[in-house]
């Protein structure tokens, strides 16, 4: 009790002393429809949240770039509204925002079964590293948001919730009173389907990048549920039904 109450008295310090100013946060939401349809309870608790993550997250320019401070607070909004019925403490064991102007090419090195120490440099425009640092290009985080179904800030931040109970698998920890059997019987036939059709060339309304693997299925899926959620719950009620659950939304209601 009297952690949680020292707990509250110091967020609503924080609250206080780093209010985010107004106008810059109204110019943020209005250039946001991804924000459409959100009450005014939930625009608050969103603000809220929005300037606790910006005092407890470090987000830093990479390559010499300036991070302005509109682009930091769209990153901001969006990062936070997966967890706007969550909380911050989804969030938690990482510090860094790392932000590049653009794409960009990350040297990675891994050993195969045989011993061969193999180096990628592929090109991208998001990447979060387990227990580590969540990074993005600033050109895709601004044209983020718009209701097209592609959304690189939210796609890096469900890897992080995925990452709660280890490695990115698709499978985050679920909420007591949510069925483990459902949601791999939900998103296994969903994938499976999936992958059928981008194997078999047919086009979809969903980026075929999710057929990647199970990480990417929920993580581009999880941009769908926020961006274009009718989509998502034509094609996978099911799946809709399952993250509804998990992010304790239901943005087809508020995006009508």
């Amino acid at each position: 009790m009297i952690w949680q109450a020292f707990r509250e008295w110091r967020q609503n310090r924080i609250l206080r002393r780093h209010a985010l100013p107004t106008d810059a946060w109204e110019s943020t939401i209005a250039a946001l429809p991804l924000m459409k349809g959100l009450s005014p309870d939930e625009l608050r608790r969103l603000r809220e949240l929005t300037t606790l993550f910006l005092y407890h997250k470090d987000a830093t320019a990479a390559a010499g770039h300036h991070l302005q401070e509109d682009v930091r607070l769209k990153i901001a909004a969006q990062a936070c509204l997966p967890i706007l019925n969550l909380g911050l403490d989804y969030y938690a064991g990482w510090v860094s925002v790392i932000v590049y102007p653009n794409k960009f090419v990350p040297e990675h090195r891994y050993m195969d079964e045989a011993g061969v120490v193999h180096v990628t440099r592929d090109i991208m425009i998001g990447e979060s590293w387990e227990r580590g640092p969540v990074i993005l290009s600033a050109a895709d985080a601004e044209r983020s948001g718009n209701l097209d179904g592609v959304n690189v800030v939210i796609h890096e931040f469900a890897h992080k919730l995925d990452m709660l109970n280890g490695r990115a698998d698709g499978y985050p920890p679920l909420h007591r009173g949510m069925s483990s059997a459902a949601w791999s019987q939900a998103f296994s036939r969903a994938y499976e389907d999936f992958c059928n059709k981008v194997h078999a060339g047919m086009e979809t309304a969903i980026d075929p990048y999710a057929a990647e693997n199970p990480a990417e299925f929920f993580a581009v899926l999880s941009e769908v549920f926020f961006e274009t959620p009718k989509v998502l719950l034509q094609q996978y009620p099911e799946v809709y039904r399952q993250l509804a659950g998990f992010y304790r939304q239901d943005p087809a209601t508020r995006l009508c």
